[in-house]
Formats: C-alpha cells, sequence, structure tokens
C-alpha cells in the first residue's frame, strides 16, 4: 500500500511528547512489511535542514487568509521510510518551539495546521503520490480528513482512506469560529455533529467524525475514550463512532531500547544475564549526585504536567527517603512541578537527585539504573516509559490506566511484572510502594518478576500488523 503518514512531529528532529516516537517508529515498521510509506512533519526552526534536497517545485497555496508557498524537502532515506519536511518559514522555521513559546501555545495554531494537513495533500499530488491510506495523527493533522471529503473529492486522492490516531484526547484543537472562515472552510460543517464544540471549532472533533477508521493507542485508552471520565468531552461522540474505533497498543523502537545493544549505558545486560544492571545503578548515582547505597533505587522520568500524577510522586517521596530508598528525577514542565521537585532534591542531598530538562543519555541510563519505576498517571493513553521501564529491569509502579494496564501485570498474579494500584490518590501509591519495598526484600521474587518484564515483546511488528489491518478493512 501507499501511506501518506501525517504527524506534527517526528522524533529525533521534533518531539515534546511519545506521539514522536510513534511517528518515527510506526512507519518504519509498515515500510518493513513492504509498503511505501512517506511521511510528512514541518520543519521547525530547532530541524537542521542540511542533507535535504527539495522533493518537489515550491508549492502556493491560497487561502482566505492569504497566499502561503512552501517547499518539501527530503531528508536521506531512514531506513526504508521517507521522511519529508514542510518548509514555511512564517508558520515553522521562524520559531523555536513545536506548539508554542514562552508565552504560551502559539495564537496562529489552527492557521499552522490546516496548513500542514492541507499542504501535505497538495505535495503528494504534485509529486505524483497517490496514497491508499492518509494516515492522520491527533488533532494537528486531523483536519486533512475533511479536506479529503471536501476539498479532493474530484482528485485522485479521493479514494484514499483515512485513519485518524488518537493519542490524547485532552488536547482537541479547539479554535475560535472566526477560523471557519480564515481557513475557507465551509460553515454548513459548524454544527454540532461535524466541527462545532461549544461554539468553537475542533479539529479533532473533525478528524473523528470524517475520518474513516479510527485508533486509539492502547485497547483500553479505546474503552476509556467512551467514558465521562476519559473521553474529555467526546466521549458521546466516540461512542457514536466506535464502530470504527480500534484499540492498538503502540510499540517500542528495540533499535533504540534495548539494555542488551544500548549504546548509551555503561554496560549492557539482558534477561538471560542481567549482570551489567548492578553497573548501570552505580552510574546512576554518581551521574546523579546520589551516594552510592544499598538500598533501592526509584526512577521518574518525563513531563512534570499534572497528567504525569506528579503531585502524588512529591507526596511519597519523603517515606520512600525514610526507608532508605533514593529518588532519581528527569524531566520538565509546570513551574510548580518544577520547584516542588527542587525543594525535594535541597531537602534531601545525596538521596533525590533532580534534573530539569531532557537528556536523551541520561533517561537511558535512569532507565536502566533503576530499581523501580514511578509512573501514578492520571491518564495514560498508552505510555512507552513503562514498557523501557519493564525492557531494562526497573519493576513499574503504576496506576491502572489506559496502556499502564494493557502492559504491566500486577504482582499478586503468577505473571506478575510490576505494581498496579488503582485509586488516584497519594495513600494508594504509598502502599503501592510498601509493596514494592517488600519485593526488594526478596532477592529472589525481584529477579523472577524482572526476568519476565525484559522478556516481553513489545516490538513494532504486531502493532504494524493490526495497523495493517485496519487499512486495509471496507
Amino acid at each position: 500500500m501507499n501511506v501518506l503518514f501525517l504527524s506534527s512531529e517526528v522524533a529525533p528532529f521534533s518531539k515534546t511528547g511519545g506521539l514522536a516516537d510513534v511517528a518515527f517508529a510506526l512507519p518504519r515498521a509498515l515500510a518493513r512489511l513492504g509498503h511505501d510509506v512517506r511521511v510528512v512533519t514541518p520543519r521547525y526552526g530547532g530541524v537542521d535542514p542540511r542533507g535535504m534536497q527539495p522533493a518537489t517545485a515550491p508549492l502556493t497555496l491560497h487561502f482566505p487568509f492569504g497566499d502561503l508557498t512552501g517547499l518539501l524537502l527530503e531528508h536521506p532515506p531512514v531506513g526504508s521510510c521517507r521522511i519529508r519536511f514542510l518548509e514555511q518559514a512564517e508558520l515553522f522555521g521562524n520559531r523555536p518551539g513545536v506548539y508554542g513559546g514562552v508565552h504560551g501555545e502559539y495564537g496562529d495554531n489552527a492557521l499552522r495546521f490546516a496548513y500542514l494537513a492541507v499542504a501535505a495533500l497538495s505535495f503528494a499530488q504534485l509529486e505524483g503520490f497517490v496514497p491508499d491510506v492518509v494516515h492522520l495523527n491527533d488533532w494537528q493533522t486531523a483536519l486533512a480528513a475533511v479536506a479529503l471529503k471536501r476539498g479532493y473529492f474530484s482528485t485522485e486522492l479521493a479514494d484514499a482512506r483515512t485513519v485518524l490516531t488518537l493519542h490524547n484526547a485532552a488536547y482537541q484543537g479547539k479554535f475560535e469560529k472566526h477560523a471557519m472562515s480564515e481557513l475557507g472552510l465551509p460553515w454548513d460543517l459548524f454544527t454540532s455533529e461535524l466541527l462545532e464544540d461549544h461554539d468553537r471549532v475542533s479539529f479533532l472533533k473533525a478528524g473523528i467524525t470524517f475520518a474513516d477508521a479510527l485508533t486509539a493507542v492502547s485497547p483500553t485508552f479505546a474503552r476509556e475514550l467512551q467514558t465521562p471520565e476519559g473521553g474529555h468531552g467526546l466521549d458521546g461522540l466516540l461512542r457514536r463512532e466506535k464502530h470504527k474505533l480500534t484499540g492498538i497498543l503502540n510499540g517500542v523502537d528495540t533499535d533504540t531500547w534495548d539494555p542488551a545493544i544500548d549504546p548509551l549505558l555503561p554496560a549492557r545486560f539482558s534477561a538471560d544475564d542481567p549482570s551489567g544492571k548492578d553497573e548501570c545503578t552505580r552510574a546512576l548515582r554518581d551521574v546523579a549526585g546520589l551516594r552510592q547505597s544499598d538500598g533501592p533505587l526509584f526512577g521518574v522520568l518525563g513531563r512534570m504536567t499534572d497528567q504525569k500524577g506528579v503531585e502524588l510522586i512529591q507526596a511519597v517521596v519523603p517515606g520512600l527517603v525514610d526507608r532508605g530508598a533514593q529518588v532519581a528525577v528527569l524531566g520538565s514542565g509546570d513551574r510548580h512541578f518544577e520547584d516542588g521537585y527542587r525543594a525535594l532534591a535541597a531537602r534531601y542531598p545525596g538521596r533525590v537527585s533532580v534534573r530539569i530538562g531532557f537528556d536523551e543519555a541520561l533517561a537511558h541510563l535512569v532507565e536502566a539504573g533503576s530499581d523501580f519505576f514511578l509512573m501514578p498517571s492520571r491518564f495514560e493513553p498508552c505510555g512507552l516509559n513503562q514498557m523501557y521501564s519493564l525492557l531494562y529491569g526497573a519493576v513499574p509502579i503504576v496506576r491502572g490506566v489506559g496502556g499502564l494496564l494493557d502492559t504491566v501485570v500486577d504482582l499478586g498474579a503468577d505473571d506478575g511484572t510490576g505494581v498496579v494500584f488503582h485509586e488516584f490518590s497519594a495513600d494508594a501509591l504509598w502502599g503501592a510502594c510498601g509493596r514494592a519495598l517488600a519485593l526488594w526484600q526478596d532477592p529472589a521474587w525481584l529477579a523472577d518478576v524482572r526476568e519476565r518484564g525484559m522478556s516481553q515483546d513489545f516490538g513494532w511488528e504486531k502493532a504494524a500488523r493490526a495497523y495493517e489491518a485496519v487499512y486495509a478493512s471496507p
């Protein structure tokens, strides 16, 4: 099949979350199955254009708000997958951030991502690439589903099947209704059944309504989306459209995340030979400024936002330290959460380490060097860090939501791989940590749990074949 894959971010070129990892790994997995996959994503100011070549001539698109001329740049092939960067300086190239800067979200994001959706389709036409499937991701590319039905219905793209993947329904791309006129969207679409949401235009609602098929990034997330708690206001629509919704668990890019071959680690290890993990733990303590210790080391990695249950983690850190544990934190996000972590590091020097920002090498070392990994998310569509943790022998402590529930089996089962709790509260997380500390006191049990986790198969081939089936379904 010919697959046109649209994403607002693609690792390692641009990244704010798990979408970028998926947009890099899934197209490559599909290409390995024999499909012609072409990824289109913006070239933001932080993406180095050296080595890229124009894939087509420049193209000017006409919008009510004005004409925009762009260029499609082709990156040297990554495996058998072709990645194209949409060059448009006014909308993307002259800005340091993906969605916003120090003063918040960019005020013209409706224009920026409507342009991405339409330009990707128009450049495919110009290049003579006729997709069988146009694969969209979240609100930033969802408008392409409307464009195909309304703007390209008489072109060679008319028969393309649209598949929209929902990575995080909390972000829906809602804009003031004057965006309808600015973008040239027909006003007959501005109804509660189609694009309108509380007198605003919703890009994600548009994509859900107009896409031929929907996927969610885990089976549990697909079910949660249809509930008032998990649907973020879209639950009624998703129940209506559930006949076209499929939950497909994300995979792990094992070319990048495999402790047996990971070049970022001071020692390699595997389920068959886990001995190198101790060296990684010692190295993590050194790099993080923690004292060398015989106690357990708890790792925390990722965005410091309300979604991730940061307040729960910060509430249990004093108790963990009192029990002889250490905590290593890496990430960034909301300022008050960052400040809370800084205060804990200052209160417990040598026992709590906090690095604000992102460091790829340190991220791998946190996974490899930690004994346990804290991930008490309020909601988690899929999650990748818990899968990295399992593969790297860091027993995950997770709340039973979304993809966390699909990937971590509680210690209470014979095939347990981690600790699962359900209530979103500091007391519930502390109870889960108590179970983890009990596991630490039983080395043989801990070794069995680690081995089961490290033996899991989270490769992308299974997910790619599931997407292949969605692409081919009527």
